[in-house]
């Protein structure tokens, strides 16, 4: 068929277009701007029109949008009047996944690394929400096997339609509660449709939703089954060793109890199918995730370190793990530059985040990347007022230098010790230069 996917520049519209190119079908999309994933898109053989507009629907069979596009966008409208079927990536999921036998991963926090863990280990076809340094992409394609393993995404409820065979949970900690009009009762009806809807299931059963689920389930007890944790370095690589259960010991890239909880319930949902020792060799092929705990540069004085963390849980357990980083390589301070995410995330968040980035020696904040959001004023000076802390506009990376901006002048340049960013926005980008 012919497909053209509207906001192709997102990494949740991006991995179903590649999906679906990969199968064998003509694939178009567009976005508003260009970007390193549209042009990698394109280097992959997919057609991208930038930006949106009516003449970028010709003769396509199927339009599919991001949540975030509107009804009055051009190409929808061009769509419709041409009679050509219209629907969200939500509704999308029922036809791109029908016919694979789905390890849906949901959850708050850790489903990109258990989703990217379980994929090193089970080398089925993937689909995820960040780039595994594995394979290079946020996508694996694998003709000869009916395996999907699929980030199941929960912040507009499409996790519903993942058609999960294994439906595996991190944890159900209330998170974009805009969708689900700060409900929570709705929310974790949503979460027991999603477990339900799967004939097997993977809870971590000390999440304090899902250890009141009843029903069938493969339940993992953190403190419990994982034991003897201690972190290693690798050729200045991050690794995690662990007691898992009555299966042994196992090693996987990354630091923090975080990642033994999330590469546990890879091994759960992977040692139906496979053997433990298969499964202890094929983890090491996981090589961490762009953007999580990613080390973009280093050299005797400075370690700088890219991290999608967003939420002051994900924050929190990235600096636990950096505080193991900094005394294995023994560096002297840590500073945090955060980039916060949604006015409404950081508002309804507000004293987590306070007391989040508890440890750290120096605290950058930058202006709040809105997503689309109505600005909101924060106090962040008298908020964070606990912290050293330094606002400022943006960042300037220089090799192995970064430059803080305001008002268009460099104010203060940062050259030691461990210099970690957070945040979904442009961050990423302004840190990696």
């Amino acid at each position: 068929m012919k497909y053209h996917f509207i906001g192709i520049g997102g990494i949740g519209i991006s991995g179903l277009a590649k999906y679906m190119h990969y199968r064998g079908h003509e694939v178009s999309g567009s976005d508003i701007c260009e970007s390193i994933i549209t042009k990698k898109l394109e280097s992959e053989g997919l057609h991208v029109s930038i930006p949106q507009v009516a003449e970028n629907i010709t003769d396509q069979e199927r339009v599919i949008h991001s949540a975030i596009i509107k009804g009055n966008n051009p190409e929808i409208l061009a769509a419709k009047a041409k009679g050509i079927e219209v629907i969200a990536r939500r509704e999308a999921l029922l036809e791109i996944l029908h016919d694979s036998k789905v390890y849906a991963v949901a959850g708050a926090h850790g489903k990109s690394t258990t989703s990217a863990i379980l994929s090193s280990i089970m080398h089925g076809s993937a689909i995820i929400g960040a780039e595994s340094k594995e394979f290079g992409s946020n996508v694996r394609y694998c003709d000869d096997s009916d395996i999907l393993i699929f980030e199941a995404d929960e912040s507009d409820g499409s996790f519903l339609n993942s058609n999960p065979y294994c439906a595996i949970v991190t944890n159900a900690e209330p998170e974009h509660m805009e969708y689900y009009n700060y409900d929570e009762e709705l929310f974790y009806n949503c979460y027991r449709e999603f477990i339900q809807k799967a004939p097997w299931r993977i809870l971590n059963a000390e999440d304090s939703f899902l250890s009141n689920l009843e029903g069938d389930a493969t339940r993992l007890y953190p403190s419990r089954d994982i034991k003897n944790i201690e972190y290693i370095l690798r050729q200045d690589e991050p690794f995690t060793r662990f007691e898992f259960k009555k299966y042994g010991i196992f090693e996987v890239w990354g630091f923090g109890e975080h990642i033994a909880l999330d590469a546990a319930l890879a091994i759960l949902a992977a040692q139906k199918s496979m053997d433990v020792e298969s499964i202890r060799k094929n983890i090491l092929n996981y090589k961490g995730i762009k953007k999580r705990f990613d080390i973009v540069g280093s050299d005797e004085n400075v370690v700088i370190i890219d991290d999608y963390g967003h939420h002051p849980t994900e924050i929190k357990a990235t600096l636990q793990s950096t505080k193991e980083y900094k005394r294995l390589k023994g560096i002297e301070k840590i500073t945090a530059i955060w980039q916060p995410h949604k006015y409404s995330r950081t508002v309804d968040n507000l004293e987590a985040f306070i007391s989040c980035f508890d440890g750290v020696d120096e605290l950058i904040i930058l202006p709040v990347w809105a997503a689309s959001e109505q600005e909101q004023f924060i106090d962040f000076e008298k908020e964070f007022s606990r912290y050293n802390l330094f606002m400022a506009d943006r960042l300037k990376r220089t090799d192995n230098t970064i430059e803080l901006i305001k008002d268009d002048t460099i104010v203060k340049t940062l050259d030691s010790g461990i210099l970690i960013g957070f945040g979904a926005g442009d961050i990423t980008y302004q840190i990696r230069g």
